[in-house]
């Protein structure tokens, strides 16, 4: 039988008894730890397994499939649970414009929108409940105060949240519409491999999860319908084009997804570009080496227009390209010198 486990602060002490012997690690250490303040699964005994956080005779296990064996004492460290609802945390922001209702912001790229799996603190929404504390709408929920639309991680340029619940109930209906009827007005850039045969286009293809590889979308006939609009800003003599797109509909990764779909994915972009590293040695060796350094996909939310919810105030914003993007753009039509 399993001796009591004594809990110490985060730490906890199991020995296995004769009676143990020829168990699942995993299993074992889930039935042993039953009676501690913090239930653990056995799905969660196998992640802390993986992250190195179980020893056995003061050697670190990785397998959770490892058999136990009589009078090995194992010490399993539980980190402390992460807070359900986000914390405030001072982290600088670049506000472009701010009232009573909203608050419009130039995001960078690596800056996370809301708190999700591997992300819970660091985020857009941490910033925003330090600036606006209890003032932040509810609608989207505890984990996504204020948010009406997002941005990837990796994706920089203009956002609005809203403050209060009148601004979230008129900026949503406004993204919903995604600008064919209200007000809204959006165009991203993209800096894409190739030069497309002409000058504009619409993409409407329906997107989904991609049927082999879960964590990524795909063009698939059983996706749910997505419409870009793009148009040709520049080409570049390297092999890659300055494009301008705007939406008809808001579907994950849609930018990236339809413009690799017709065969000019962004720069960059290592889920849904991949295939297109050789042609970075079409490049000149300025173009390669901002393009080495660039560490994201090439995507700027460049322009943000609206009817002000609240005010009816028309609302019209640009960013230009950042440092990285205008240094990459710079470097394709050969004014960056290598």
């Amino acid at each position: 039988m399993t001796p009591p486990v004594s809990a110490f602060p985060r730490a906890h002490f199991v020995e296995a008894a004769g009676d143990d012997a020829g168990k699942r690690l995993d299993s074992f250490l889930a039935a042993a730890l039953t009676g501690i303040d913090q239930p653990i699964s056995r799905t969660r005994l196998q992640s802390l397994i993986a992250d190195g956080k179980v020893e056995c005779d003061g050697r670190v296990v990785k397998e959770g499939s490892d058999r136990v064996k009589s009078g090995q004492k194992l010490r399993v460290l539980i980190p402390a649970p992460e807070p359900c609802v986000p914390q405030a945390e001072t982290i600088p922001l670049d506000i472009v414009y701010e009232d009573d209702h909203l608050i419009i912001l130039d995001k960078p790229a690596g800056l996370v929108v809301h708190p999700g799996a591997g992300h819970a603190s660091g985020t857009l929404v941490n910033a925003l409940i330090a600036r606006c504390g209890d003032s932040l709408s509810g609608i989207g929920g505890v984990r996504r105060p204020g948010i009406v639309h997002r941005l990837d991680k990796d994706t920089s340029g203009l956002l609005v949240v809203a403050k209060n619940d009148r601004a979230h109930q008129g900026l949503s209906a406004l993204f919903a519409d995604h600008g064919r009827r209200g007000s809204l007005q959006r165009e991203y850039l993209a800096i894409v491999w190739g030069t497309p045969a002409r000058p504009e286009g619409r993409i409407a293809a329906p997107i989904g999860r991609h049927p082999h590889h879960r964590s990524k979308m795909a063009v698939v006939g059983s996706g749910r319908s997505a419409t870009t609009h793009w148009r040709c800003l520049e080409r570049y003599a390297s092999h890659a084009s300055l494009i301008g797109c705007r939406l008809e509909t808001g579907r994950t990764h849609q930018i990236r997804v339809h413009l690799a779909h017709i065969g000019h994915p962004l720069l960059g972009d290592g889920v849904y570009g991949g295939g297109f590293k050789t042609k970075s040695a079409l490049l000149n060796q300025a173009a390669r080496d901002q393009l080495f350094r660039l560490d994201r996909q090439a995507l700027h939310a460049a322009q943000l227009g609206f009817e002000h919810p609240v005010t009816g105030k028309k609302l019209s914003f640009k960013s230009p390209l950042p440092a990285d993007l205008r240094r990459l753009a710079d470097a394709l039509r050969g004014d960056l010198p290598a």
